[in-house]
C-alpha cells in the first residue's frame, strides 16, 4: 500500500500544476492559482523532502496566504506525513479527516438510473454550463463567473473529464463530477446531485462512467476522497476501498462561512 500513497501523493503534487504555480516552503508547497478564477488550491507537503513541517513552517505559508487574499488552507495524507497534523493544529488550523478510497480492477455494476441519461459532456458541449453548475447545485451553490469556461478549456487541454446524469424528458443536468488523469493516476471529484433528483443512483453512475473513461485513458489506478462515513459506504458500492485518510486543514473562521 505503500506504493500506491506515493503515486497518489506524486499525484498530488502534479496535479495543480496545470493552472497553478508552485511556491516552495521547503517542507510544504504552496500552489497559486494563475488568475482570478478556479480553484483557489492549498499548501500540501513538499514530496521527497527530508524532515518534517514545523509550526514556523505553517505560520510562514499561512503568512503567505493571507498576503495573496486566499484561504488558510492545507491537505495531506495521513499516513504518509503523520507529524503534520500537530503542527497545523498547533498553528490554529482545525483539521478535518476523510476516508481515501482506492478502486482496484473494474467498479461494480450499477443500475442505470431510471429516467436519466449519463454521459460524458465535451467541451463544445451545449450542455456544458449546465453539467458543471449541477454539482454546485447539490451543495446550494451557484458556478462562479468563468467556471464553465474554464473546464471547457481544462477538457479540450485533457486534463478534465466531465460526466453528467441528464433528465431524459427534460435535458436538464440532474448530477455531475469530473475525472483529472494524470500520469497514469486519477481522482474522481466534484461529484453531487441536485436535492430533488437523490436516491436515484445517480451519483454511482456519474462515478462509474468517470472511471470507465480513465481506464479507456491506459488509467490504473483511480482514487477519490469521501465526504464522510455515509458516502464512503455508497463508494464502496461501486467496489472503492478506504486505503487512508486525507486531512484537511482551514482556518476555524472558515468553518463559520455561509
Amino acid at each position: 500500500m505503500t506504493r500506491v500513497l506515493n503515486r497518489i501523493e506524486s499525484y498530488y503534487d502534479a496535479v495543480p500544476r496545470s493552472s497553478a504555480r508552485a511556491e516552495d516552503f521547503g517542507p510544504l508547497t504552496f500552489f497559486v492559482r494563475e488568475g482570478a478564477d478556479g480553484w483557489p488550491f492549498y499548501a500540501r507537503p513538499t514530496p521527497g523532502h527530508p524532515g518534517g513541517a514545523t509550526v514556523e513552517d505553517v505560520e510562514k505559508v499561512r503568512a503567505r496566504q493571507r498576503e495573496l487574499g486566499l484561504p488558510e488552507a492545507f491537505e495531506w495524507v495521513a499516513e504518509t506525513t503523520p507529524g503534520l497534523r500537530a503542527a497545523v493544529e498547533a498553528s490554529g488550523l482545525v483539521a478535518h479527516a476523510h476516508p481515501l478510497m482506492v478502486l482496484e480492477g473494474e467498479p461494480l455494476a450499477v443500475p442505470d438510473p431510471a429516467g436519466a441519461v449519463v454521459r460524458t459532456v465535451g467541451a463544445a458541449d451545449p450542455r456544458l454550463a449546465d453539467a458543471v453548475a449541477a454539482p454546485y447545485a447539490a451543495f446550494g451553490a451557484t458556478p462562479g463567473p468563468g467556471d464553465a469556461e474554464r473546464v471547457a478549456g481544462r477538457i479540450t487541454a485533457g486534463l478534465t473529464v466531465l460526466a453528467a446524469g441528464f433528465d431524459a424528458a427534460g435535458g436538464q443536468a440532474l448530477a455531475g463530477g469530473q475525472v483529472q488523469p494524470v500520469g497514469g493516476v486519477a481522482e474522481v471529484v466534484g461529484v453531487g446531485t441536485r436535492p430533488e433528483a437523490r436516491r436515484r443512483g445517480l451519483g454511482l453512475a456519474v462515478t462509474a462512467a468517470l472511471v470507465a473513461e480513465a481506464r479507456e485513458r491506459g488509467v490504473g489506478l483511480v482514487f477519490l476522497t469521501a465526504s464522510d462515513a455515509d458516502v464512503e459506504r455508497l463508494y464502496a458500492r461501486l467496489g472503492f476501498r478506504t486505503v487512508a485518510t486525507a486531512l484537511i486543514a482551514e482556518a476555524p473562521e472558515a468553518q463559520e462561512a455561509p
